[in-house]
């Protein structure tokens, strides 16, 4: 069983940034960014698979960067120039997988989440 921790969540002006963290205690492949807003569904924003290859939602496209600390078994997401419509719960996911997907049903395992703000 793996575990993710998540931090780094907050309240911003747009146009500022916010670096989310997420700590994971054993082996992964994958390793993902979703978030979700009330009433909708967890959608994928960043993904990073286990030799490095990344994807990204288009809406953060030049906006966000998603990284990994190897040694940490930490991946970072760096978020610039947010918007409010950044606004939602940020969740981590892992997969034992090397290959990542956009579904959440697809991770092994999931963090608790974080909550973003950006206000305009």
């Amino acid at each position: 069983q793996v575990q993710l921790v998540e931090s780094g969540g907050g309240s911003v002006q747009a146009g500022e940034s916010l670096r989310l963290s997420c700590v994971a205690s054993g082996y992964t492949g994958c390793m993902a960014w979703f978030r979700q807003v009330p009433g909708k569904g967890r959608e994928g924003v960043a993904l990073m698979t286990r030799d490095g290859s990344t994807t990204y939602e288009d809406s953060v496209k030049g906006r966000f960067t998603i990284s990994k600390d190897n040694p940490k078994n930490t991946v970072y997401l760096q978020m610039n120039s947010l918007k409010p419509e950044d606004t939602a719960m940020y969740y981590c996911a892992a997969r034992s997988l090397a290959e990542c997907s956009w579904i959440w049903g697809r991770y092994d395992y999931g963090g608790q989440g974080i909550q973003v703000t950006v206000s305009s």
